[in-house]
Order: structure tokens, then C-alpha cells, then sequence
């Protein structure tokens, strides 16, 4: 670790700010950082990042030695396997030293043959047509990223967005495939990609309002001046976003809207992209549904995924002209041990996503005649592994496309032929040799379910990957990584980067905790809104558990999470600081209490449903008070930090962790090992282009290191 004799810490000017709410002053200190335009901001950040370069320049060449293994690690220059879409097999390709890759298809050979072809990224691929070279629209600007890319049904079109700034407001283009040549039509300021009608001639986006909620739908003909383009549908409550796309039958256009607690769906003929939108089902508070169009005995039918008395979802039919609940009938009953998570609809077969006990399954329905004939799941006996299905865009394929990983195995990639139950390896993401030539070792890793006991009694399960010659004598330094909202599941995956911790020695740890969705519907709930508590004592009790079982010691654990996982970082921090020696938090959501108290920030009024609404209810307020990091710092050591943001990020303002650390500096007695960094052209997700992506993880993990004692 470096020594003592460093730079003095910034210290943040103290420019008091009252709000009150529900009888309840506040006076926040450091509220003028919000200022993003402002010099004295800019110079604070610009210090701030001065004094992090400062404490951790004594880890320039292990960051440089963990840059070096994730690269050579990694077959730079690749090809993903083919997806089959019409007459064409779509795919990726990445070049050694380049950032970002292309986007490229070449021509089926056999109509009637659906593996894909086994292409060499060394050998010409015959017919192969490059689509979209990601590295040539990169240039000249210093953040990059690609939003969507559609082709028409046709294949003689293709529409996509890029962000060059990184506040995730897109610029929608569309590109002649027959020629090659970029057509006219740009469309600024939409939320990603675009949607196709089945003609090819017509394209439905969406943009965002002021507070970056996509509130309006529109239709662009390919051709026609932007200023001509229509508002299909305008979603006028603050709670609910509006999107588009097309059912994998090509037979309609969706327009879904949703909250965190209740959603709608409409239907449009694709054919028919100038007709009305068919509500399915008219939004009821708390009911949450999807629609996929599925040929059912051969009648054309929906499949409703819905929690209607169902928390964890059931799978209904109803008449593709339904326009009422009423019509759904029972296709897939509820069962309380299994949350369904999606259907995927084919001519054949029905593949049905769920998970149980915290693992996920694939679940194959097989279709004939009749209907639904057999019913079965794709067998993977792992104790800890997800599987997913994959590409799977043609509705009249036979085989399933789906990965497999667990946090010790590369992700691979199968094809399922439904009619034999067969699985086909067609590629598993290839692990080179570290920079000493040292080859990657699968029998060099271990992994393992463990289950914490929370404060109320609840089983959280952890996974875990080590060392296979680790010791349970507490000695190990190890990583714990948590989320734990908006009923995301942190599912177990493996990491490239991850190898430069585990052949250091060093173990790392997901703990499962409730608000993500790893152990069904109600796992969620009992982590949101007044049960979010339960969030931060799981993560702890998931601490204390691999302490106290020998995988650990609390002066050799760490914990990381980003986003609403910095929240979950920063309360922990407060709550529990004696139970980890460092902590990194990645655009941290640790001022939520002000954050939510503004509906005119972006995503505000969304969030109430899974927060709650301070501004209304004096309990919610209480309660965000009582657990909001920012408002929580006492004067008390904690673990060494580091906060991670970036200046335009959208979802969560770099002012959060700016205010948190100023904060932090102004209150705990020793804040030397408490630091901020800010990149100053990025977004939420952090810098553009891979080798940026693996200088920055090299940074995080030379820093989790030093912390670990293992640099």
C-alpha cells in the first residue's frame, strides 16, 4: 500500500442548502457540486482525480501487468457464431487492436441446413458483406457506442443509432445494404434502436422527455423529412415508459408500456404500419403482462406472461384479437417454487425461461396438432451455472440457440435440436495463455453454493469461485459482490478479468441478496420499498457467513457493486463498516434520498414504485432517510473507498458520489484512503471500446488488491 507521505486530501467548500419535507430541515453542504457547467465543480472533480492518481501511483505497473492478462487472456480478433435470419447467417467480428468490431453476415448455402457455419476469423468467409464497422464510426470521437442495430425484414436495410457523448441519447441513421450507401434520414435524440414494419419502408422509434423517460412513439417512412414523422402514442403518465418491437413471427408490431408494477401491451398488424395499435389488455395497477404470438394446433394464438394472482407468474393463451384479460385462458398455471421470466415462441416448440431455488432453467414445450404435446427441461447439473436462451430470431427454426457459464466455466454456446433433445457445442469462448505463456487451467478453480442466514431468519445463497487449493482457515482475501434491486439476478458468469484475483489467490463471492429476482417474485418485493433494509442486512449477513465459515476474515474481505449496488455499497458502509477493509462502488446511487425527492431528474417519478414517494408519504421519507448513504455518514473509520462516476452519466448523476466523498472527507477522522474518480467522457456504463473497458477494470482490481494486500 503507499505510504503515508501523500498529498493532503481536497476539501470541498461548505455552502449550506436547506430543503425541508414533512416538518423535516435539512441542510446539505455540498449541493452546489449539482452544478455541472460550473468551474468551482469541474476544478473539485479535476482535484479530486489528482489526489486518486496520486494515492494509487504506486500501482502503474500492476495495473499495466492486469491490462496485459486480460488481453492476452482474450482471442482479440474473433468471430461470434452465426444467427440465421432469412437468407442470412448474421454475425460479429473483432480485430486485434481495434475497440469495437463489425457487424456482418454472409449468405445461407442450404435452406434446409440450420447449423450455422464453423467460420475462422483467419479465413476469408465467402459472400461475407461487413454491415457496420463499429471502429470507423468510432473515429475521431472520444466516447463511442452503438444503441441498435435492426435490419428490415428484407435484409435490404439497416437501421442504427450511436451515442458519441455518453448521455445514451442516440442518433438514429439508416443504411442501403443494396448499395452500401448511408441514406439521408437522421433521427437525433432517440432512446436506442428502431423497429421495422415487415415492408422494410417503415421505421417506429422512441424518444425521451426532459427527465429521459421514453414517453413518445413514432413512425418514420425511409425517405421522408424527419419533420413529417407521426406520434403513434404518447405515454402521458410520469410513471410509465413506452416501447416497440416485433414479434419473432413477423406477424405484428407491439407497442408495450410499463412501471415498475403494471404494464400494457398494443398490437399492430406489421403489414399495416399507418393502422391503429390493439391494446391487448387494458393496464390494472399491479398487473404485469407480456404478449408473444404463437400457432398453436394450428390456430394463431397469444401466449400472456402475467402475475395476475400469480406472483410468480403464469402462462395464459388468448385469441390474437383479445382485448380484454377475460380472454385469457390457463396455458401454464402458477407454481410458487418456479418464477417464469419469459416465453419465446416457434412453429414447433415453446421455450419457456425460468428459475428455481436461485438457478435458472430452460424449459422446452414441444407443439403438434393438438397443441402442446411434451414438456421438458434442458438438463445442466452444475451447482452453481446459468443457461439462457440465446439468438434465437427465426420463428421457423428447429434447433434452440442457448449459453451456459458458471463463474469457473467460459461462456458456450449450443444449439438444441428440440426433436432428439440434443445439445451441440458450437463454441465456447476460447481463455489464451497469460502473458508468461501460462495456459488457462479449469481444474485450477473451484466453485460453491453457500447460503447466509439473514437477521429475520431468510437463507440467502452466495456463489463462489476460488482457488482450488484454497484454505478455510480465514487467511484467503476475498471479493463480494452484491446488487439487489429491481428484481435484477446477479446470476453467476465467468470473467476474464476475474483470473487476475483468482491466480493472485484471491476468492470472489456473489451474495444473492433480496431486491434482485435470483429466488422469485417475492424475493424482490422483500427488498423494495419499506422491506429495502433487507437489502443491506443480507449483504452483511452474507459477510459475516463466509467469515465465519473460513473462507475469510473481515480485514481481508472486500465488497463491490455499481449503480443501485453503490447504494447498497455506501449503506453498508455505514452500517456494517467493521465487516470489510475496502470497498469499490461504481456509479454509486448514494444520495437516493434527494435524488428521489425530485421528480424533475431524470427517472425520478419512475422510481417511486420501487423507492417509494417521499415527496407524498412522510413513512417513505422517514424510512430513505434512515438508510440514504449520503445522509447516514457518522465520524467513525471506514473501509478504504473508491467511488467511481462519470460526469455524464444520465442514470446516476456524477453528484452523488462527488457529494457522498465530500462528505466522507468532512466527517471520518482518517479520509486519506477514501477517493473518488471521475471520468470526464463516459456514461453510465462507464468508458467506450474494450481495451479502454480492460485499462479501467485493471485499475479497480490493482486497487482491490493493494487494499487485499496481494499487489
Amino acid at each position: 500500500m503507499v505510504d503515508d507521505v501523500a498529498p493532503a486530501p481536497p476539501v470541498a467548500k461548505q455552502l449550506p442548502f436547506e430543503r425541508t419535507h414533512h416538518g423535516d430541515t435539512v441542510v446539505d453542504d455540498y449541493e452546489w457540486l449539482r452544478s455541472k457547467d460550473s468551474p468551482e465543480t469541474l476544478a473539485y472533480l479535476e482535484a479530486e482525480n489528482d489526489y486518486t492518481a496520486a494515492r494509487t501511483e504506486h500501482l502503474a505497473g500492476l495495473r499495466e501487468r492486469i491490462f496485459a492478462e486480460i488481453r492476452s487472456r482474450t482471442q482479440e480478433t474473433d468471430l461470434s457464431v452465426p444467427s440465421r435470419v432469412g437468407g442470412w447467417w448474421y454475425y460479429g467480428r473483432s480485430h486485434e487492436d481495434k475497440q469495437y468490431g463489425a457487424t456482418c453476415r454472409c449468405p445461407v448455402a442450404d435452406a434446409a441446413d440450420w447449423s450455422p457455419p464453423a467460420l475462422d476469423p483467419q479465413v476469408p468467409v465467402p459472400g461475407e458483406q461487413v454491415l457496420l464497422d463499429a471502429d470507423e464510426l468510432a473515429q475521431g470521437h472520444e466516447f463511442f457506442s452503438l444503441g441498435g442495430v435492426s435490419v428490415s425484414p428484407d435484409g435490404r436495410r439497416l437501421a442504427f443509432s450511436t451515442d458519441v457523448v455518453g448521455d445514451e441519447r442516440y442518433l438514429l441513421r439508416v443504411k442501403d445494404l443494396v448499395t452500401g450507401e448511408l441514406l439521408p434520414d437522421e433521427i437525433p435524440n432517440v432512446m436506442g434502436g428502431a423497429t421495422w414494419d415487415r415492408r422494410g419502408t417503415t421505421l417506429f422509434y422512441t424518444t425521451p422527455d426532459a427527465a429521459w423517460r421514453p414517453d413518445k412513439l413514432w413512425r418514420h417512412v425511409v425517405g421522408t423529412p424527419v419533420e413529417d414523422d407521426v406520434v403513434v402514442h404518447h405515454e402521458a403518465d410520469e410513471r410509465f415508459w413506452t416501447a416497440v418491437g416485433r414479434t419473432r413471427s413477423d406477424r405484428y408490431l407491439f407497442r408495450a408500456s410499463g412501471s415498475r408494477t403494471t404494464s400494457e401491451y398494443a398490437l399492430l398488424d406489421a403489414d399495416d404500419p399507418t393502422g391503429q395499435f390493439r391494446v391487448v389488455a387494458p393496464r390494472r395497477e399491479g398487473v404485469e403482462y407480456s404478449v408473444e404470438h404463437a400457432v398453436i394446433g394450428g390456430r394463431d394464438r397469444l401466449l400472456v406472461l402475467h402475475n395476475d394472482d400469480a406472483e410468480n407468474y403464469a402462462l395464459a393463451s388468448a385469441p390474437v384479437e383479445a382485448t380484454s384479460a377475460e380472454e385469457w385462458e390457463p396455458f401454464l398455471p402458477h407454481d410458487p417454487a418456479v418464477r417464469l421470466e419469459d416465453v419465446d415462441a416457434f412453429a414447433g416448440h415453446l421455450v419457456v425461461s425460468q428459475r428455481s431455488d436461485g438457478l435458472t432453467q430452460l424449459r422446452v414445450i414441444t407443439l403438434g396438432p393438438a397443441g402442446a404435446e411434451e414438456d421438458f427441461l434442458v438438463d445442466f447439473d452444475e451447482e452453481v451455472r446459468t443457461v439462457w436462451a440465446g439468438s434465437n430470431p427465426e420463428f421457423s427454426q428447429p434447433t434452440v440457440r442457448l449459453g451456459h457459464v458458471t463463474l469457473a466455466d467460459p461462456s458456450a454456446v449450443y444449439d438444441y435440436d428440440v426433436a432428439s433433445r440434443t445439445l451441440r457445442l458450437l463454441k465456447q469462448t476460447p481463455v489464451l495463455p497469460d502473458p508468461d505463456g501460462r495456459p488457462f487451467d479449469r481444474s485450477r478453480y473451484a466453485q460453491h453454493r453457500e447460503w447466509a442466514v439473514a437477521e429475520d431468519g431468510t437463507r440467502v445463497p452466495i456463489s463462489v469461485v476460488v482457488p482450488a487449493d484454497a484454505p478455510r482457515d480465514g487467511s484467503m482475501p476475498m471479493v463480494l459482490y452484491g446488487y439487489g434491486s429491481y428484481e435484477m439476478s446477479m446470476d453467476p458468469t465467468f470473467s476474464v478479468s476475474r483470473l487476475s484475483l483468482l491466480d493472485r489467490g484471491v476468492g470472489f463471492a456473489i451474495a444473492h441478496v433480496r431486491g434482485g429476482g435470483e429466488m422469485g417474485r417475492h424475493w424482490y418485493n422483500q427488498g423494495k420499498l419499506l422491506a429495502k433494509r433487507n437489502t443491506f442486512t443480507d449483504f452483511v449477513a452474507c459477510a459475516r457467513h463466509l467469515a465465519s465459515t473460513g473462507w475469510t476474515a473481515p480485514d481481508r474481505l472486500a465488497a463491490e457493486g455499481g449503480s443501485a449496488g453503490g447504494l447498497l455499497m455506501g449503506a453498508v458502509a455505514n452500517i456494517a463498516p467493521d465487516a470489510f477493509t475496502a470497498i469499490l462502488a461504481s456509479v454509486p446511487f448514494v444520495d437516493a434520498l434527494t435524488s428521489i425527492l425530485d421528480p424533475s431528474l431524470p427517472l425520478t417519478v419512475i422510481e417511486w414504485d420501487e423507492w417509494g414517494n417521499p415527496l407524498e408519504d412522510p413513512e417513505v421519507y422517514a424510512y430513505m432517510k434512515g438508510y440514504s448513504p449520503y445522509e447516514n455518514v457518522t465520524a467513525r473509520r471506514y473501509p478504504a473507498i473508491l467511488a467511481e462516476t462519470s460526469l455524464n452519466d444520465t442514470r446516476v448523476l456524477y453528484v452523488e458520489p462527488a457529494k457522498w466523498v465530500a462528505r466522507l472527507r468532512a466527517t471520518v477522522p482518517d479520509s486519506r484512503d477514501i477517493l473518488l474518480r471521475t471520468t470526464m467522457s463516459a456514461g453510465h456504463g462507464g468508458v467506450s471500446g474494450r481495451h479502454n473497458a480492460w485499462r479501467d477494470r485493471a485499475f479497480d482490481l490493482a486497487w482491490l488488491l493493494d487494499r487485499l494486500g496481494r499487489s
